[in-house]
This record gives structure tokens, C-alpha cells and sequence, in this order.
């Protein structure tokens, strides 16, 4: 717990470096489930 600690109120580098990350995890996992809905709501193309 402590080294999340450091790496989030260590410095801005590593606060920002921390922000890319979940915001890249958070954007993918939303283009996965946008890819999925598209997926299964397609309608036949017959």
C-alpha cells in the first residue's frame, strides 16, 4: 500500500504517468464492450 502511496502523492510525474495508465485500461475496456453491443444488437444482413 505504500509504494501506491508514494506513486500516486510521490510527485506530478508519477501522478500523471499513474492518470495515462487507468485512462488508457478505462478506454480500452470501454471500446471492448462498445465493440461487443455492436457485435450482438447487428442485424442479420439477409
Amino acid at each position: 500500500m505504500d509504494c501506491w502511496l508514494a506513486l500516486l502523492f510521490g510527485n506530478s510525474i508519477e501522478l500523471a504517468s499513474m492518470l495515462v495508465i487507468f485512462s488508457a485500461f478505462g478506454l480500452m475496456l470501454f471500446l471492448d464492450d462498445y465493440f461487443i453491443y455492436k457485435t450482438v444488437t447487428a442485424t442479420s444482413p439477409r
